[in-house]
């Protein structure tokens, strides 16, 4: 039997937040520009996949920071995610154009920004420059990071898939 090897296994870019500051050093020194997006991204959909290309386009690359399983709790209620957060993370590094997912623990992830200093955060179309976090704010000001909101895809939210389905009997 032959052994197949991948050697664009997406697993590789599932990073430690160590990692990812030591890939987004050789972006910098190379001139390459990084976009930063998070989020909880517990089911998948259409709406995400076209905001996250949206988002890789304002950059060379594009890493993503997704709340852990505690964290998406926090926010979201107890049922919440649907999706583990290894399930989460793995799915997101499958897409052509994320080059790095790192999960964070917390229900901000300004620690993250500071250290990543992204050229470009991207947010969605529901926030303002008022309604973002102001540790979250503070830490991309500081960085000197473009701030851009991406509008949302009309009919596409994890909470409307999770409603459709439920009136479903899914």
């Amino acid at each position: 039997m032959k052994e197949v090897i991948d050697l664009n296994d997406p697993r590789a870019k599932v990073m430690t937040l160590e990692q990812a500051v030591a890939a987004r050093k050789k972006l910098a020194a190379a001139g390459r520009r990084l976009a930063v997006t998070n989020g909880c991204f517990d089911l998948l959909h259409r709406g995400h996949a076209e905001y996250l290309m949206q988002a890789r386009s304002l950059a060379d690359a594009l890493f993503v920071l997704i709340n852990s399983d505690s964290s998406v709790r926090a926010l979201k209620g107890p049922t919440r995610p649907v999706n583990l957060e290894a399930d989460r993370a793995f799915l997101l590094a499958c897409l052509e154009f994320v080059d790095g997912v790192v999960v964070f623990d917390s229900s901000r992830c300004d620690r993250e920004l500071a250290v990543l200093k992204p050229d470009v955060y991207a947010k969605g179309g529901d926030y303002t420059i008022e309604s973002l976090d102001p540790s979250e704010r503070a830490a991309l000001l500081e960085a000197g990071s473009e701030i851009r909101f991406i509008p949302f895809v009309p009919g596409y939210s994890t909470t409307g898939t999770l409603k459709k389905a439920a009136s479903k009997g899914a």
